[in-house]
C-alpha cells in the first residue's frame, strides 16, 4: 500500500447536533474515539481539521495533530482541501477523509479505501456494502450507489436505483444498488480540482458533493467493505446506540 494521511473534518456547529465532536461517548469525546480509530490505521498521518478553538484545545489534549481551517467551508472536501494547502503536501499523497461522527468505523476500512488509490487510474475512492432492506432502497437518507463492471461508480444517489419498471424486476434493482459509506480517498490534486470546479447541478439536487468528481470526469472506485461499519451519529439516540455498540464490544 501506498504511503498516504487521514483528515479527520470536525466542525462544532452541527445543525442536528451542535458540538457534536465534544459530545462525550463513554466518557471520551466523540472525535478522541474518531482518532483513536485513525491512529490503528496503516496511515502516516493523521490530522483533525477545525475552525473551532474548543475542539482544537480537546485534540491536542490527547495528542492529535490539529490543522486550523476556515469558518467559511461548506463541506468536509473544501476543510480537506486547505489542509492538502497548508501542509504543502504534493499532488500524488492519497488523504483519507474520514468523518468525525463515525466512532464505530473499523479502522481496516480506512485502508482498504486508501488502497484503491493505488491504481494510478483512480482519482477518488470509496467504500460500500450490498443493500441491506427494501425499506433501506427506498430511504432518501442511505445514499446508494451502482457501478460499473470494473467497480467504478456510475452514479451515487438517494433514490432508488436503479428504477426497476416491471414489479418482478424490484428484486434486482435492490441487488443491483450498494450502500454507500461515508468514508473517501482522494490524490491531492484531485481536491484542487473538486474545489476549483465547485458544485455542479445534480450535486446541488441530490445534496451529494461526490456527484462532482463523476461529472468532472474524475474514476471514483468503489470497493465493497470487508466489514460493516457500525453506525454514526446525527442524534441524541445515535449517541446511546453508540455507547451500547461499545459496551457489547
Amino acid at each position: 500500500m501506498s504511503r498516504f494521511v487521514v483528515v479527520i473534518p470536525a466542525r462544532y456547529a452541527s445543525v442536528r447536533l451542535p458540538g457534536k465532536p465534544l459530545r462525550a461517548i463513554a466518557g471520551e469525546p466523540m472525535i478522541q474515539h474518531v482518532h483513536r480509530l485513525a491512529m490503528q490505521s496503516q496511515a502516516d498521518e493523521v490530522w483533525i481539521a477545525t475552525d473551532d478553538a474548543r475542539i482544537e484545545e480537546v485534540a491536542r489534549g490527547f495528542g492529535a495533530n490539529v490543522c486550523m481551517t476556515s469558518a467559511d467551508h461548506h463541506s468536509g472536501t473544501e476543510r480537506l482541501a486547505e489542509v492538502c494547502e497548508l501542509q504543502s503536501w504534493h499532488d500524488d499523497l492519497a488523504v483519507v477523509n474520514l468523518q468525525g461522527d463515525e466512532p464505530l468505523l473499523p479502522p481496516v476500512l480506512i485502508d482498504e479505501c486508501a488502497a484503491l488509490l493505488d491504481d494510478e487510474n483512480v482519482g477518488m475512492s470509496t467504500l460500500a456494502s450490498p443493500m441491506n432492506s427494501a425499506e433501506d432502497f427506498r430511504n432518501p437518507n442511505v445514499a446508494k450507489i451502482i457501478t460499473d463492471q470494473n467497480d467504478n461508480a456510475l452514479y451515487f444517489s438517494r433514490a432508488p436505483i436503479p428504477y426497476s419498471r416491471d414489479e418482478h424486476t424490484n428484486d434486482l434493482a435492490i441487488q443491483t444498488t450498494l450502500r454507500h459509506h461515508g468514508i473517501y480517498g482522494y490524490r491531492c490534486k484531485v481536491l484542487r480540482q473538486l474545489i476549483a470546479a465547485g458544485p455542479c447541478d445534480m450535486e446541488l439536487c441530490e445534496k451529494l458533493e461526490q456527484l462532482r468528481a463523476l461529472w468532472l470526469g474524475i474514476t471514483v472506485r468503489v470497493g465493497r467493505a470487508s466489514v460493516r461499519p457500525g453506525p454514526g451519529v446525527d442524534t441524541e439516540e445515535d449517541i446511546a446506540a453508540v455507547e451500547a455498540a461499545l459496551r457489547s464490544a
